[in-house]
């Protein structure tokens, strides 16, 4: 039987920057039972800016924190479970948002990292391209990423990088040196929007520390833009 829903939102105008490393810069944010998931021997680690609308947990809506942005640097990694079914998931290094309810029950109950600071959003619609962006402030510094992207949506072809970047669907969090917490998280297919340009602007060794300060100086291995849908997070368990 599967989990009880824990999360339902949408999850809308997700750009993802994503980089390559080497294997050995994640392996200490590695949860216990999981290993690198690598796209063509690349071991990518992505910065996702997004929207996060129509939220509410365990069927409850709180108040002001409805409709709001966030971001996140993310690893890749499986899970071969003992009956040795491969699982493709994501472990979150933070999680930036300006809700304070959202980041107190992520952390309390998944053991996540978000941490709550001021941000906002501009998702404009134009006659022929969208124009997104996503800020934050910290230490006194607004941080940035965006983009200009085509309005026509294309799907995601099988064996791609739109596929091994949007396609994972479980959640993995470190909650010891032997214990991980897994969730599942559900959503159909997504489907994407050409990129025309883009631009960044973080402080990645004040906000992620020393491991990826040299992301500042390094030219993203790519950029996306997905449209996104409606999306399910399930109860976790601990493994």
């Amino acid at each position: 039987m599967s989990k009880k829903v824990f999360l339902k939102a949408e999850w809308r105008k997700l750009l993802m920057i994503n980089y390559e490393v080497e294997p050995g810069t994640i392996m200490p944010y590695l949860p216990a039972h999981t290993e690198p998931d690598l796209y063509h021997g690349k071991c990518l680690v992505s910065i996702v800016g997004f929207m996060f609308l129509n939220t509410s947990i365990k069927g409850l809506r709180i108040y002001s924190h409805i409709n709001f942005e966030e971001v996140n640097l993310r690893i890749y990694n499986t899970y071969k479970t003992p009956e040795g079914v491969i699982k493709r998931g994501t472990t979150f290094i933070k999680e930036i948002v300006s809700k304070p309810a959202i980041a107190f029950i992520a952390n309390t109950l998944y053991k996540e990292k978000y941490v709550t600071l001021p941000m906002g959003n501009t998702v404009k619609e134009h006659a022929h391209e969208f124009e997104i962006e996503y800020r934050w402030r910290y230490n006194k510094k607004i941080n940035s990423i965006g983009c200009k992207a085509e309005k026509q949506l294309q799907p995601i072809t099988e064996n791609s990088l739109e596929e091994f970047i949007t396609e994972h669907y479980w959640g993995y969090t470190k909650v010891s040196l032997t214990k991980t917490a897994e969730y599942a998280v559900e959503h159909p297919r997504w489907e994407t929007y050409a990129i025309k340009d883009f631009k960044i602007d973080i402080d990645f060794e004040a906000l992620y520390g020393s491991s990826f300060a040299t992301l500042k100086d390094q030219k993203p291995h790519s950029v996306l833009l997905a449209e996104g849908s409606e999306v399910l997070v399930r109860d976790g368990k601990r493994i």
